[in-house]
């Protein structure tokens, strides 16, 4: 096994009536097999979004990455459709995050509920099994907002995700 991935992966779903409405994955990439940088990977209304300064990492991380993602499992994953657009994030461990790429803006706020350290042993990307590791920290609540309107629900998961390595394939 190879490092394809060292970095930070905060999410936030947003769900009505038990039914998925939203996925935002926030990206920090200090290093990976696609390059360094930031990236959001959106899944909302039936469109999947990925938005980034580096248009390659960013279509990487929604494909190789979040597609396989439990928030997503069962949802239509149409081709992501690519926004070049700058990545501002503040990921405060203590606090929550902050985070936004072009109209989509990110907010999971703290302090964090626990924090665990996390082995997953056998996480299947794409149906090849990976080792993923990091700090899991679940939070109280979190709002999405696309195009200046907050995205509706009636409940939220979010957390944060640190010091997270994935290990796989050398390739792929």
């Amino acid at each position: 096994m190879s490092i394809r991935l060292i970095g930070a992966n905060p999410g936030l779903t947003v769900s009505d009536g038990g039914r998925r409405v939203a996925f935002a994955s926030v990206w920090r990439a200090d290093w990976s097999q696609a390059g360094s940088g930031r990236a959001v990977v959106l899944w909302h209304e039936g469109r999947t979004r990925a938005l980034g300064p580096d248009p390659t990492l960013a279509l990487w991380l929604a494909k190789e990455f979040t597609r396989h993602f439990p928030e997503v499992a069962g949802l239509h994953w149409p081709e992501p459709e690519v926004t070049v657009a700058p990545v501002d994030m503040d990921l405060d461990l203590t606090a929550g995050l902050w985070a936004s790429a072009a109209d989509v803006t990110v907010m999971i706020d703290g302090p964090p509920l626990e924090r665990r350290a996390c082995r997953v042993e056998d996480f299947g990307l794409g149906g090849i099994p990976h080792l993923l590791t990091n700090v899991y920290m679940p939070c109280p609540t979190g709002t999405l907002a696309v195009g200046g309107v907050p995205v509706a629900g009636d409940a939220t998961h979010a957390f944060l995700a640190d010091a997270e390595v994935w290990s796989g394939p050398a390739s792929g």
